[in-house]
């Protein structure tokens, strides 16, 4: 499937916490990073989402926020 969105990473599923509406997925990038999304059970279910599947994290948001990290 063809996206807009540029910022695209490819991972790997490390943890999948299934509730009865949502579904916390963490994901492992090449680089040991991890993001977590937060989707409908649906969504992981249609997915096939299972520990050790190869996914593609797609980033899309209007708001971005920096810190000062040596604060």
């Amino acid at each position: 499937m063809e996206v807009s969105a540029r910022n695209q990473l490819k991972g790997i599923v490390k943890s999948i916490e299934t509730g009865r509406i949502m579904a916390e997925v963490v994901v492992t990038l090449s680089g040991g990073e991890e993001f977590v999304s937060v989707i409908t059970a649906a969504s992981a279910q249609r997915l096939d989402l299972t520990v050790g599947k190869e996914v593609t994290v797609v980033v899309k948001s209007t708001d971005v926020l920096l810190a000062d990290a040596n604060n």
